[in-house]
């Protein structure tokens, strides 16, 4: 259901696992061997979502790693679309 507002596969990926899982820290890389897809890809769509606000980052050593910002003016309500949806995909079946 959500492929229908967030048309991106990746961000939505993205904002899946970090509404998720709001207290969730990681880089780039291990990012996307969490999700399967291209680093690049991913480095583009968390640069988009820190921009907006829903993404914070922090560097550690030469590593910058991404978090949610819980003070993001829509996190609860994007958090509770997000929740809503996997429910929904897992009535449905479909994992």
């Amino acid at each position: 259901m959500l492929d229908i507002f967030i048309t991106s596969r990746v961000r939505r990926k993205i904002i899946v696992i970090y509404a998720k899982y709001p207290d969730f820290k990681t880089h780039v890389r291990g990012l996307a061997k969490l999700i399967k897809e291209d680093a690049g890809n991913i480095q583009r769509e968390l640069k988009r979502l820190e921009k907006v606000g829903f993404l914070t980052s922090e560097k550690q050593g030469n590593t910058k790693v991404y978090s949610t910002n819980k003070h993001f003016p829509i996190f609860k309500e994007l958090q509770s679309i997000v929740l809503k949806s996997q429910r929904t995909t897992q009535k449905k079946g479909v994992l």
